[in-house]
């Protein structure tokens, strides 16, 4: 039992530290920050999923990626938000650790993610061809 309870508390600890890596941000906070036009949004969907509707100004993380450091503002601590599909899916990690990589140190989640910002009632883009 006493083994138990420490694979568990170790686990438990472990989802913890992973799961707090990138600081969540909320849809109002997102919102101010792209009105301010302080902020790169990326978008982990897919291309079939942004071309029917993501959050306004994101870009793209699949036609992106090879390209990320050239996209980002050359300014390390520019706030960068990724998100997903919603709080279920972490595909987000994929941009966020990507970011991090290339020095960004501002890197947040919006763990609501486009299912959340559409139920919350925002607006999104379709993307341009």
């Amino acid at each position: 039992m006493k083994n138990f309870l420490t694979l568990l508390v170790t686990s438990l600890l472990a989802a913890a530290a992973y799961a707090g890596e990138f600081p969540d941000i909320s849809i109002t906070e997102l919102k101010a920050a792209i009105e301010k036009k302080n902020v790169v949004v990326i978008d982990v969907n897919g291309s079939e999923s942004f071309q029917k509707g993501h959050i306004p100004s994101a870009i793209e993380f699949g036609a992106a990626q090879k390209k990320l450091g050239k996209v980002l503002p050359q300014d390390k601590s520019t706030l960068v938000v990724a998100y997903c599909g919603g709080p279920k899916c972490n595909a987000y990690t994929a941009a966020a650790n990507a970011a991090k990589k290339l020095g960004y140190t501002n890197i947040k989640h919006l763990s609501a993610g486009i299912s959340g910002w559409m139920q919350a009632g925002e607006k999104t883009e379709k993307a341009v061809n």
